[in-house]
């Protein structure tokens, strides 16, 4: 444990979430409060906050931050006891120093460590979807994996999973989730759909919008006929246009929470 650490507070004018999925892949551990996110980490957040910076004029959103180095409390103990599991429907997703819950399917993923944990209102949605559309045998990707929980979910609703990223360090996390949560996938590779070495009865893509509309084309290509795609990280103002460019396909399903959305298309 480090004697000291850094710690970045970023002070956004609004979308706080997407600076929070932001800075969980870069930092050690993120937490709100109040108006500002804070991350910490044993090393300099010099680079860190550059990166906050440029991802805000991205976004066309002003933030302000601050670095300051701390002797060090044990602020992972107290990230870890600020985490609190989350139920989806029948899933059960919790950290690896919390207990099983009776009469649930329970997955395990330590948000510190992950690229997606459940707490996200498009996480959730995806998790809420699954549960109705996959069954015992169904073929699935995951598409943009991340930590690999909606493939694990859907591993233990029995369905035979792939997974891709176009990360290499999320498939390393996918990987631990998996062994951790005692399910396997199929196949795995550094990319996108367009790799994908077989059609789906089921797709999911928990991704941001910029990245549906570009890779409409794939998705829908690497399904079977009556296959589900599931779409999620839509937010509210980007909900237009994802489905104009998906009309093609039948929405049967949709599920939103405060400002986020997710889809379910059949083909």
């Amino acid at each position: 444990m480090c004697e000291k650490y850094f710690e970045l507070c970023v002070y956004p004018a609004d979308k706080s979430e997407l600076f929070s999925d932001f800075l969980l892949e870069f930092t050690d551990a993120v937490e709100e409060s109040g108006k500002a996110i804070i991350a910490r980490s044993c090393e300099s957040l010099d680079v860190v906050e550059f990166g906050v910076k440029e991802y805000a004029k991205k976004l066309g959103i002003e933030v302000k931050t601050t670095i300051n180095q701390k002797l060090n409390e044990d602020w992972v103990k107290k990230y870890q006891e600020s985490v609190q599991p989350v139920t989806a429907g029948n899933f059960y997703i919790r950290p690896d120093w919390e207990k099983p819950k009776d009469g649930f399917i329970d997955i395990v993923i330590n948000p510190a460590l992950a690229f997606g944990s459940g707490h996200h209102e498009s996480t959730y949605g995806c998790l809420l979807m699954l549960q109705r559309y996959v069954g015992v045998g169904s073929r699935l990707l995951d598409v943009g994996t991340g930590s690999g929980i909606l493939a694990i979910a859907a591993s233990k609703l029995g369905a035979i999973t792939d997974i891709c990223d176009t990360d290499p360090e999320a498939l390393k996390a996918a990987d631990d989730n998996f062994a951790k949560n005692c399910v396997k996938y199929k196949n795995s590779w550094t990319g996108s759909v367009v790799a994908a070495p077989v059609k789906y009865s089921i797709i999911t893509a928990n991704i941001i919008a910029d990245v549906l509309l570009a890779i409409k084309k794939e998705l829908i290509n690497a399904l079977n006929e009556d296959g589900i795609l599931i779409l999620s990280g839509i937010l509210d103002k980007y909900i237009k246009q994802v489905k104009e460019r998906y009309a093609a396909l039948l929405l049967i399903d949709e599920f939103g929470e405060n400002e986020w959305r997710t889809l379910v298309y059949k083909r």
